[in-house]
């Protein structure tokens, strides 16, 4: 066997132009908040904290149309 590392996951979000925006490379509870750790720009290392009050904010922001998206998102083909 090898001593190979393990190839962290990681979940990109590009910009409107297809360019690297954040790379998430871990997302986990801490306490009632979910903290998200990344990279911006490929470079910046990022922490950014979501409370249950902001959570809920955001899914203010979605109509039907959006809800009904999310729910066949990840069953849709890149």
């Amino acid at each position: 066997m090898s001593n190979a590392r393990k190839k962290v996951p990681v979940a990109t979000i590009l910009d409107a132009n297809d360019k690297e925006l954040m790379a998430i490379r871990k997302i986990e509870p801490d306490g009632n908040m979910l903290v998200i750790r990344g990279k911006i720009f490929g470079a910046m290392p990022m922490v950014a904290k979501l409370t249950p009050a902001e959570a809920r904010a955001a899914l203010k922001l979605l109509d039907l149309r959006t809800v009904l998206f999310l729910l066949t998102f990840l069953f849709r083909k890149n």
